[in-house]
């Protein structure tokens, strides 16, 4: 006889978070997906409750598999000066500040944002792996590049009632903190007011080893102020709404682009605001330069589009017959009532052209596939705006 076989595990290829349990336990949805090789939620329950749950009450969701990096050394100023396109000697110290970073050409590598703590201590937060460009970066500086990104944890904690969920988790140290401020609440908890849906919100950041338990605290103090755990399609609603931009979806990071000519400039994008030619030399600021002189090639847009059927991926057409666009990000927002997008269009539309531009989107009915052609507007503003997000201190409720 043989020897019964003993059970095991199937790899899957991923690996959990500290938090996944916990997130396992609470998820009906099982709708799991590969963020930076971690299991993250794409839906734990409904879109819908963790949507409206970010819009009207508190959210948690696991920000575990950011990368996360030091910069630490007498040059780490001159270092992150030299990677991003902003002047970080502009951004005090306990300020957070949002970034972009280019190759030589101008085109960006990726977005972030920038965590000062001091003019020698830096940490920069993103998506994509950025450790040996920023040893490259960082040649010749007197600095020290950290990869923290697995010994850093963080959760975002989103929606209008977080400041009152805080304060009753014993953190109402946060009651004065403005927006983009970060600050260290407790021995090795740091709290930045920084998020990803355009409303009030905060980000912890701790100890791999102890994110766990804040969660717990999170979630033990979140009955009162109707606490829910998140996942990325909800998150991707409501950044939308917002009007922020994401990588590998309104823009493909240039380094990890296959095909020519698939980067995109910060100026592209409509960053304008974030290029800070005078403060010197910066990685791509020749090539920016020169694409400031001769024009860009393509625009960003936020659009607002007839009906109410999302429209992402969909082209757009001037005048109904010459394709200079497409979608690159919409939804319906059930708050604001309209069909929203970012959009892509090749200069001069966009710009200069604003006038008789269709999407083209296609509707599955029934079974049967319709084309509808639909005129678009253009929103100079984030889609969704409220006023608590800037609020200081936030309005309890």
């Amino acid at each position: 006889m043989t020897k019964a076989a003993t059970k095991q595990a199937v790899p899957i290829g991923v690996i959990p978070t500290p938090l996944y349990d916990r997130m396992e336990a609470i998820s009906t949805a099982k709708s799991w997906a590969n963020w930076a090789g971690f299991i993250s939620p794409l839906v734990l329950d409904t879109v819908e409750f963790e949507y409206f749950a970010i819009r009207n009450q508190s959210t948690l969701f696991d920000i575990c598999p950011m990368h996360k990096y030091r910069i630490k050394g007498p040059d780490a100023l001159k270092v992150v000066n030299r990677l991003v396109t902003r002047d970080v000697s502009k951004l005090r110290d306990g300020r957070v500040g949002y970034a972009m970073w280019c190759d030589e050409e101008g085109m960006l590598i990726d977005d972030g944002t920038v965590f000062r703590y001091s003019e020698t201590e830096f940490m920069l937060c993103c998506q994509e792996t950025m450790y040996s460009w920023l040893l490259d970066t960082a040649w010749g500086f007197d600095a020290e590049i950290i990869d923290d990104s697995h010994t850093v944890a963080g959760v975002s904690l989103q929606g209008p009632t977080t400041f009152s969920l805080l304060k009753d988790a014993g953190l109402d140290a946060v009651e004065d903190m403005k927006p983009f401020d970060l600050r260290e609440i407790e021995p090795g908890l740091w709290v930045s007011r920084t998020g990803f849906t355009g409303d009030l919100g905060y980000e912890l950041w701790t100890a791999w080893n102890d994110i766990g338990a804040l969660w717990d605290r999170l979630w033990a103090a979140g009955g009162h102020w109707g606490l829910r755990a998140i996942g990325a399609e909800a998150l991707n609603m409501v950044r939308i709404e917002a009007g922020f931009i994401a990588a590998g979806v309104d823009f493909q990071p240039v380094h990890a682009a296959m095909r020519l000519n698939r980067g995109r400039s910060p100026l592209e994008l409509g960053f304008d605001k974030l290029v800070h030619f005078e403060k010197g030399h910066f990685n791509g600021r020749r090539a920016l330069l020169k694409q400031q002189q001769d024009g860009v090639r393509y625009h960003l847009a936020k659009i607002d589009i007839g009906g109410f059927k999302p429209a992402d991926g969909s082209l757009i057409y001037h005048r109904k017959k010459r394709e200079v666009g497409h979608v690159t990000s919409g939804i319906w927002s059930p708050t604001m009532k309209q069909n929203i997008a970012l959009a892509e269009l090749k200069a001069p539309y966009g710009k200069a052209i604003t006038d008789d531009l269709w999407v083209e989107i296609y509707v599955s009915e029934e079974g049967q596939w319709d084309k509808r052609i639909v005129p678009l507007t253009f929103v100079d503003k984030p889609f969704f705006q409220n006023a608590r997000s800037r609020a200081t201190p936030p309005n309890p409720f």
